[in-house]
């Protein structure tokens, strides 16, 4: 691999030239760009350990409503921009992009979806472009030049990827950060300049940096919205003094100040995405009037030449499906076959997790048909918050949603049982309001519920089982916990006290239990292991829960789990039962 960089761009000097190009030779005064990133709020950096693409589904999507926000802003400021956009937003909604370039801005590639190049081999990156890129033009009717990676900037032994972009025909690349401590050559790589790669020459735009206490910083996004207006405002008259355009970006999320907040991020990543949100609008106003401001394409002098319309193909992205309402389907013959199934969804005090239970259910619904035909039963154990009304508005007019309100705070497994007594089918399932395990999974869980069997429990203590960003004190516990009932308990199984499970309605009715909250729902398995029933684990992944907090008490459960292990045990004792059959 060889590159070799190019003189930089001067004040009032011509602008590289590309092949194939004629670019204006004369400018009175440089030119600045703004580029503009793409995403929703659930798709970015932050929550990339958070929140997989494959539950994108789950999260309120408002990306139309910012990208409004962005191209008023942008009107009103008569500003153009380039747009990177991801070609899963592309595929999912097309229609923003013949917003963005009806407006008369450009359109640029940044991936298929929000992910890192450092997971893709050369081939994949390969794929991904020519996806992305395809997605893209079908969906904004213009074509592509231009790309910048979603997650980061490329390190210098990321470079591979300019040849792959020359290869591929791209004009321009803006992924390029040139910071001192990473870069040798990062002052000569500040500026727009051009890389001459094996394949072809590739202009680089990378975004100008600003300097504090010997730190380099970009000249926009998080910096714009989270160091203080005066040091960006001097950072910003240092670098036109040098006679170079400007190039600056911010995510249209960041024009949304009211966009849900994940919780369980941590502490850095909730300062690093939702600081200053209610001040972003402001600052980026107060910049574009400021200065002039253009997209790549206006100051590369690029044509934004239009593609052949085709016809809209299906979308073929995994995480794509046809969004089902969720009520029962029309009768067919598979669905008048389908086997009832109901689900049993505790709430307290679940007001920020109900929107995302809601887009869940759907895809629950679609995903069980037409094998199982499925019936939801939500229990309000009497929420101190919106919780109740917000049900009611979301789930009050759908024909097999059922709502109950208990009068009093009862627990989480009192709300299963309520549940369970309202279900009009046999077989019952339960999971949390916050989907703390992907409820999807029942099509896999369901099946193993045969006639010999009375529950099946999810497990992620399971040799095959997952547990992903649980805090492990909790994990710690939970695994003791576990081992301790195993250990006094006939059934030998790895987890106790999940909520994720499937019933059979009338076994789990006549049950003697006295726990009504967390306890009660290692109490169901131990009762039903004391009777001799066959109890079935099938692995699966616990999740941190994304919206609000726990409600366990951590010392009130761990006292009250050695109490009601202790009554299992005489009960064990007293009965002389022997060791069920369990799998």
């Amino acid at each position: 691999m060889s590159a070799s960089i190019v003189q930089p761009v001067r004040a009032g000097e011509p602008l590289p030239q590309q092949a194939g190009l004629e670019l204006r030779s004369q400018r009175t005064a440089p030119r600045n760009i703004l580029t503009v990133n793409l995403e929703d709020w659930f798709q970015v950096g932050a929550f990339h350990h958070l929140i997989d693409r494959s539950q994108w589904y789950r999260f309120e999507p408002r990306l139309e409503r910012s990208l409004q926000t962005t191209l008023e802003l942008l009107d009103q400021c008569d500003t153009k921009a380039t747009f990177f956009v991801l070609g899963w937003v592309a595929e999912q909604m097309p229609e923003l992009l013949r917003r963005i370039t009806e407006r008369g801005h450009e359109i640029a590639s940044r991936g298929f979806y929000h992910r890192s190049i450092r997971d893709l081999s050369c081939g994949e990156f390969r794929d991904d472009l020519l996806r992305s890129r395809e997605a893209i033009e079908r969906a904004g009717g213009q074509q592509v030049t231009g790309y910048r990676i979603a997650d980061g900037w490329l390190d210098p032994a990321d470079l591979w990827v300019l040849d792959v972009l020359a290869d591929q025909g791209y004009r321009y690349d803006s992924s390029l950060l040139p910071r001192r401590s990473e870069f040798s050559n990062a002052e000569a790589s500040r500026t727009i300049h051009e890389y001459r790669r094996e394949a072809g020459t590739l202009t680089e735009v990378p975004p100008s940096i600003g300097q504090f206490f010997g730190y380099d910083f970009p000249l926009g996004g998080n910096g714009l919205r989270q160091l203080p207006a005066w040091l960006m405002d001097r950072s910003i008259q240092q670098w036109q003094q040098t006679g170079q355009p400007l190039v600056t970006y911010f995510h249209v999320w960041e024009l949304d100040p009211e966009q849900p907040r994940v919780s369980a991020a941590g502490r850095v990543a909730r300062v690093r995405h939702y600081r200053n949100l209610d001040r972003m609008r402001q600052r980026v106003e107060t910049l574009l009037l400021s200065h002039r401001f253009g997209s790549i394409a206006d100051v590369l002098d690029l044509p934004t030449r239009p593609v052949t319309s085709g016809s809209q193909t299906p979308s073929e992205s995994e995480e794509r499906f046809d969004r089902q309402p969720l009520s029962p389907s029309p009768v067919r013959s598979a669905v008048e076959a389908a086997a009832p199934v109901s689900i049993v969804i505790p709430c307290f005090n679940e007001e920020e997790s109900l929107p995302a239970l809601a887009r869940t259910l759907e895809r629950v619904q679609f995903e069980l048909a037409p094998r199982y035909a499925a019936q939801f039963v939500l229990v309000d154990d009497r929420s101190r918050d919106n919780t109740w009304a917000l049900m009611q508005t979301l789930f009050a007019d759908r024909s097999n949603c059922t709502l109950v309100r208990h009068e009093r705070n009862s627990g989480v497994s009192a709300a299963i049982l309520t549940g369970i007594r309202h279900a009009q089918t046999e077989l019952v399932c339960s999971m949390d309001c916050d989907c703390s395990y992907d409820p999807v999974e029942l099509k896999h869980m369901l099946p193993l519920m045969t006639d010999d069997v009375d529950l099946v429990t999810a497990s992620p203590y399971h040799p095959q089982g997952h547990v992903k960003n649980v805090p492990g004190w909790r994990l710690i516990l939970s695994k003791t916990l576990s081992r301790m009932y195993r250990l006094v308990l006939p059934a030998r199984l790895h987890t106790w006290t999940s909520c994720f499970r499937i019933y059979r309605k009338p076994v789990v009715e006549t049950l003697p239990l006295t726990e009504n909250g967390f306890l009660g729902t290692a109490e169901m398995v131990g009762q039903l292991a004391l009777r001799g029933s066959r109890i079935v684990e099938h692995p699966a992944t616990l999740e941190v829960r994304i919206f609000g907090e726990s409600k366990m008490k951590t010392c009130r459960t761990i006292r009250g789990h050695l109490r009601l292990l202790a009554r299992l045990i005489r009960q064990r004792w007293m009965t002389g039962r022997q060791s069920p059959s369990s799998t």
